[in-house]
C-alpha cells in the first residue's frame, strides 16, 4: 500500500488520477474501434492545468471558490481560471501530502491546479478544481515591453502580475527555456525583438543588482505586434466600454460593460506612458482627457489581480464625447407606476429642488462599492451618473447609466 501511494503522490499521475472525477458521457472513451490493421484505443483527453499562485478566494454561501493566475500547463488552457473547490478536491504537495489550502495563500505557494475541462466561456473561465498540487518553488511573473534585447538575455519594463507594481528586470533564458508566441507554437530566443510584447515567469532567486536580474524558463511573446501594450497571445482583447467614476492616483477607475471577448464591468486601470489615450477619431490625447463622468472604451490584459474591483494595466483608452452628470444621495421612498425607477434624494438634504427620479435599465451598471448585494432600496446611499438629458418636470426624470452604492447602513430591511 506504501509502494502505491508514493506512485500516486507524483503531480503527473493525480493529474491522470482526476480524469475519472470529471468524466461524463463526452469524456468516457467509446469502445475500440478495429480498422483493418489492429484495434487502436481512443485517447484519454488530457486534464487541463493552470500553474500559478492563488490570487482571490471566496468562501460565502455558495460556495468555496479560488483564483489562480499564472500560465496554463499547455498553451491552450487558462492562464486564469476560478475554481470552485470542494469536498472531492485533492490538496497536496508533490510527495502526497495534504496541505491546507490558507498556507498555500498565507505563504504564496505556486500550485498546479487541475480541473474538469467544463469551463465556462466567461473571462476568467470558471470551472471545478481536481487537484491542487503545491510546487516546491515558487515564481512571479512581468507583462510588458522588452526595451532592450542582449546576448541570451532580454530587459523588459513593465507591471508584476501579482501585485500591479511597476516592474524592470534583465531575465536570461533558461537552457530549456519554453518561448511560445501569440499562437502558443515555440519559437527561438532570437525571435523576441525590442519593442515586442511579453509575458515571462521567473524566480524564485533574484539577483538584487540595477535593475534587477533572474531566470526565465517560460515566455510568451507577441511576435506580431510590436505596440508595447502589455497583451500577449490569449491575454487580448479584454476590456471596458463605460465611465470613468474616479482618476485617482495615476489610476483611472472605470464601470461599464466588458467586451464581449472578455473583461469586468468594474476595473481598476494604471494608466502610464505605454498607455494610448486616443479621441474616438483617433487623435492622441493626454492623461488630462480621462475626468470624471467622461466615456471611456479601455482595453486592457485579462490578467488582473482578483481583489475587488479587479486592478490591471490600460493598454489603450479611447475617450468618448459623451459624458454624464454626477449626482450624491440617498435612495428615498417613492410611489411609482414603475418598479424600474428610484427617487434620489440629491444631497441627502431636505430640499426638493435638486433630488432626481432615475430609470433603472438592463444597461444600468449597478455596483456595491462594499462587494455586497448592490440592491437600491430607501435609505440606500448611492453616487450615480445619469445621462445629461432629463425632463422638465420637478424632480427631473433621467436614465441611470451607473449606479455604485456606498452605505446600506440605513437601507429599509426586505420584507
Amino acid at each position: 500500500m506504501n509502494k502505491m501511494y508514493k506512485v500516486l503522490a507524483t503531480a503527473s499521475i493525480l493529474a491522470m488520477a482526476a480524469v475519472p472525477v470529471a468524466a461524463n458521457a463526452q469524456d468516457v472513451p467509446h469502445e475500440a474501434v478495429h480498422n483493418g490493421q489492429g484495434i487502436i484505443q481512443n485517447q484519454v483527453k488530457v486534464v487541463p492545468g493552470t500553474m500559478g499562485q492563488i490570487t482571490d478566494f471566496v468562501n460565502d454561501q455558495t460556495g468555496k471558490f479560488i483564483t489562480v493566475t499564472g500560465r496554463g500547463l499547455a498553451p491552450s488552457d487558462q492562464s486564469q481560471i476560478i475554481l470552485s473547490i470542494t469536498k472531492d478536491t485533492k490538496i497536496v504537495d508533490s510527495k502526497g501530502k495534504t496541505v491546507a489550502l490558507k498556507t498555500i495563500m498565507d505563504e504564496k505557494k505556486v500550485v498546479k491546479a487541475f480541473y474538469s475541462p467544463n469551463i465556462t466561456k466567461s473571462l476568467p473561465a470558471r470551472g471545478a478544481a481536481l487537484t491542487l498540487v503545491v510546487q516546491d518553488q515558487s515564481f512571479t511573473a512581468i507583462e510588458g515591453t522588452v526595451s532592450e534585447v542582449r546576448n541570451g538575455s532580454i530587459l523588459v519594463k513593465g507591471t508584476d502580475i501579482y501585485n500591479s507594481n511597476e516592474d524592470t528586470i534583465i531575465l536570461h533564458f533558461a537552457d530549456k527555456a519554453t518561448i511560445l508566441d501569440q499562437d502558443g507554437k515555440a519559437v527561438e530566443a532570437g525571435a523576441i525583438k525590442e519593442g515586442m510584447s511579453v509575458k515571462a515567469f521567473y524566480g524564485p532567486a533574484v539577483a538584487m543588482s540595477l535593475p534587477p536580474q533572474s531566470t526565465t524558463n517560460y515566455v510568451r511573446v507577441n511576435t506580431d505586434k510590436e505596440t508595447g501594450e502589455g497583451e500577449v497571445g490569449q491575454e487580448l482583447a479584454a476590456g471596458t466600454d463605460g465611465v470613468v467614476t474616479s482618476t485617482e492616483g495615476g489610476k483611472v477607475t472605470l464601470i461599464g460593460k466588458a467586451h464581449e471577448k472578455g473583461g469586468v464591468n468594474y476595473v481598476i486601470l494604471t494608466v502610464d506612458d505605454k498607455t494610448q489615450i486616443v479621441d474616438e477619431d483617433g487623435n492622441a490625447l493626454t492623461k488630462d482627457a480621462l475626468k470624471d463622468g467622461v466615456h471611456a472604451d479601455a482595453s486592457y490584459s485579462n490578467v488582473m489581480t482578483m481583489i475587488y474591483p479587479a486592478q490591471t494595466h490600460a493598454s489603450k483608452l479611447v475617450v468618448k464625447k459623451a459624458e454624464s452628470v454626477k449626482i450624491e444621495g440617498t435612495i428615498a421612498p417613492f410611489d411609482s407606476t414603475s418598479k424600474d425607477q428610484v427617487y434620489v434624494n440629491v444631497g441627502s438634504d431636505d430640499s426638493k429642488n435638486n433630488d432626481v427620479i432615475l430609470n433603472i435599465s438592463k444597461d444600468t451598471q449597478i455596483i456595491d462599492d462594499l462587494g455586497g448585494e448592490a440592491a437600491l432600496r430607501a435609505g440606500t446611499k448611492i453616487i450615480a451618473y445619469h445621462s445629461p438629458i432629463m425632463t422638465r418636470s420637478l424632480p427631473g426624470i433621467t436614465n441611470a447609466e451607473v449606479v455604485i452604492v456606498t452605505s446600506v447602513e440605513n437601507a429599509v430591511t426586505p420584507r
